[in-house]
């Protein structure tokens, strides 16, 4: 199978579709039904998020309702590889349809639930369909489009992700203010349903000869992949929220997590088709790509997690204006990679994505830069700025990597990249939330005032209702949040610049692409 390098015109010359791919006048039907795969993944998070005051008031269980999303999270990240692997040895539309089957069976269930336990285990479920909307969504897109024509669908499912980030808030908050909470998981069963026909309609995947021997599926590998990531991101998530980071749950749960990886390598190893196959960390290309991926998933906590605390407390903005300030990243992040192929296509993908993370770290160095208290269009301007750089920054990489490998093996480099990024997420999530932590504990105590909370218990409620702190105590608490979200950005920055080094030092300069007509061969 024929390959060659990836950068300047050696793009543009490539001919043909993908194999098995239909023309482009057929392919509508199939990119439609993918951009409402996404769009279920998408809208997931956003929708939930503006009803848990409604879900909470039902149900109850308000200590323990952020597992409505860390056990979503966890179901969707560490099905990823699996998803991944059985795309390849079964094809993707059997993967799709079963990730759009078990996502809108788990929505159902959703519905039902009598109390937050309940909901909670459906969420799980959920999102054992929502790992493979992702990763095959994505290998799909791949398999459809040549390689200069990929940025037009990855511009248009980027787009999905930008509307339901503007789009997801009001349709949550409006269902549970004039309908019932229930209804936010049952408008996924007509999106769903219109999928699910779609793709068993005019998704064609490409006749392959048989192999001699039936695949074997590696249920050691998957359940050890399984039982590691859930693990380790339970630690991660609950980690200095549910108990402290040195007590013996988060302890006990690293080492746990620690030698199941152990034993997880061995199962890999050992196994005739490992659901994580060494070659994903070997080949340099790959791994240079997957790490830079796990560092966006750090850097990108900041403006997700921590931006909307800091527009509401600091700022004074309502949720929902909150929520518009970060959303501006999604307009500007869709446009710069549908452009992006005219950076890449002159100086190669390596190059194009090195640009885009060198300018967001220092958009997010800017950050600590902004006047106290300040005004939204500034954080706003920044998110703009930073959505293009990370535009030319991951679309280029997503290409190459999946340009660089046969059909056989492009759902579980997929998987491998999504599920990297995903890691990174939650590892930011617990590294920077403890960095926040620290420095409001800090500065309060370094600066007391009359009526300031003493402890971040407090701290929490004190954010949620501050006209009952005095003037002077409430300006303290606010300058505290804005120096520690001000921490968490430079942190977010030195993650751009750790991936701006791997792939200046481990990243090939060109990257092999593979011929598409070699492919169909």
């Amino acid at each position: 199978m024929s390959t060659r390098s990836g950068s300047g015109g050696d793009i543009r010359s490539i001919p043909g579709a993908a194999p098995g791919a239909p023309p482009a006048r057929g392919r509508g039907p199939v990119v439609a039904a993918l951009m409402l795969g996404m769009a279920l993944a998408a809208l997931d998070g956003t929708v939930v998020s503006t009803a848990v005051p409604q879900i909470v008031g039902d149900l109850g269980g308000f200590s323990v309702f952020s597992w409505l999303f860390s056990g979503y999270l966890l179901a969707v990240t560490v099905t990823l590889p699996v998803y991944g692997k059985l795309s390849d040895t079964f094809g993707r539309k059997p993967v799709l349809i079963a990730g759009i089957v078990l996502f809108l069976a788990g929505s159902v269930l959703c519905s039902l639930a009598w109390n937050m336990a309940a909901l909670i285990a459906f969420r799980v479920f959920q999102g054992l369909g929502g790992g493979a909307l992702q990763g095959t969504v994505q290998t799909v897109a791949a398999d459809l489009y040549p390689l200069d024509e990929r940025p037009k669908i990855q511009a248009k499912l980027s787009t999905v992700w930008a509307v339901s980030a503007v789009a997801g808030p009001a349709l949550g908050g409006a269902l549970a203010s004039y309908a019932d909470w229930r209804w936010i998981f049952l408008v996924n069963l007509p999106v769903g349903a219109l999928a699910l026909w779609l793709v068993g309609r005019y998704l064609v995947e490409p006749v392959r000869e048989r192999p001699a021997t039936a695949p074997r599926i590696d249920w050691a590998g998957a359940l050890c992949v399984f039982a590691t990531g859930a693990l380790l991101l339970t630690a991660l998530v609950q980690g200095g929220v549910a108990w402290p980071w040195l007590s013996a749950p988060s302890l006990g749960l690293f080492g746990a997590s620690a030698a199941l990886a152990a034993l997880t390598v061995l199962v890999e190893r050992r196994a005739a088709e490992p659901v994580i196959p060494g070659w994903v960390w070997r080949r340099r290309d790959i791994a240079a790509v997957n790490l830079a991926m796990g560092a966006l998933g750090l850097l990108m906590v900041a403006p997700t997690v921590f931006l909307p605390t800091y527009a509401q407390s600091v700022l004074g903005l309502d949720p929902v204006a909150a929520g518009f300030v970060l959303s501006v990243m999604t307009l500007s992040w869709p446009v710069s990679a549908a452009l992006s192929n005219r950076v890449y296509t002159r100086i190669g993908f390596r190059d194009s994505a090195a640009v885009g993370i060198g300018l967001a770290s220092l958009i997010l160095l800017a950050f600590p830069l902004l006047p106290f208290p300040g005004h939204a269009w500034q954080p706003a301007l920044i998110m703009l700025a930073l959505g293009g750089a990370l535009g030319l920054f991951q679309l280029p990489l997503i290409i190459a990597v999946q340009s660089s490998v046969g059909w056989a093996e492009r759902g579980t480099t997929t998987a491998s990249v999504l599920f990297c990024r995903q890691v990174g997420q939650s590892v930011g999530a617990a590294l920077f939330g403890a960095v926040a932590n620290a420095t409001i504990t800090s500065r309060l105590a370094a600066d007391p005032a009359a009526g300031l909370p003493d402890d971040l218990d407090s701290v929490s409620r004190a954010l949620e209702h501050p006209a009952g702190l005095t003037a002077d105590a409430a300006d303290q608490l606010r300058r505290a949040v804005a120096t520690a979200v001000d921490h968490v950005y430079v942190g977010a920055a030195l993650a751009g610049v750790l991936a701006l080094l791997v792939l200046l030092l481990l990243a090939p300069r060109r990257f092999p692409v593979r011929e598409h007509e070699a492919e169909a061969g």
